[in-house]
């Protein structure tokens, strides 16, 4: 089966995962951490006369993880254009039961949030991830309101010469 290639579904996230890409190469070429982001795995089809096919597949992990001050730290970037909410629906049980697991045996784990309308990201730790998720399971609220991450997760911004300096909130 073939998708229809979307350039917008494509490109969705594009922008943020950029600007940790940066700063992730600012962190490493400071010494601060060494966290790369995921490549999402492809299933080469046919390769002829150099001419190859294929289909990016399901990833199966996050899509970033690395280490920092010798803790591990795993997390996936996600966008939303909603002003009012996060949607739940935006993280694949996969994603989830990664950063669970990693979470349990001391990593780091969290999502970066981009609200794009707004030009807001912030971190959303895995604890509060977690109380939303299994609410959600439980017939609760589907997302995560707006107002939860202003009052609650930390605002993530350029500072001190990185451009989206999210460490200093971890």
């Amino acid at each position: 089966m073939r998708k229809t290639y979307s350039p917008s579904h494509a490109n969705r996230g594009a922008v943020l995962e950029r600007l940790i890409d940066m700063t992730n190469q600012q962190y490493r070429n400071k010494g601060v951490a060494d966290i790369r982001k995921i490549p999402t795995p492809v299933q080469i089809q046919s390769n002829v006369r150099g001419k190859v096919t294929g289909y990016t597949q399901k990833p199966e992990w996050v899509d970033y993880a690395g280490v920092h001050d010798g803790r591990a730290v795993v997390f996936d970037a996600k966008e939303t254009s909603s002003k009012t909410s996060f949607p739940l629906e935006n993280i694949s049980e996969h994603q989830y039961e990664l950063l669970k697991s990693w979470h349990q045996k001391g990593a780091q784990s969290f999502l970066l949030v981009s609200f794009t309308k707004l030009d807001e990201v912030y971190m959303l730790p895995f604890k509060i991830l977690q109380i939303y998720w299994e609410d959600a399971r439980n017939g609760g609220r589907k997302s995560i309101p707006h107002p939860f991450f202003f009052m609650n997760c930390d605002l993530i911004k350029s500072d001190k010469g990185y451009v989206l300096h999210y460490l200093k909130s971890v």
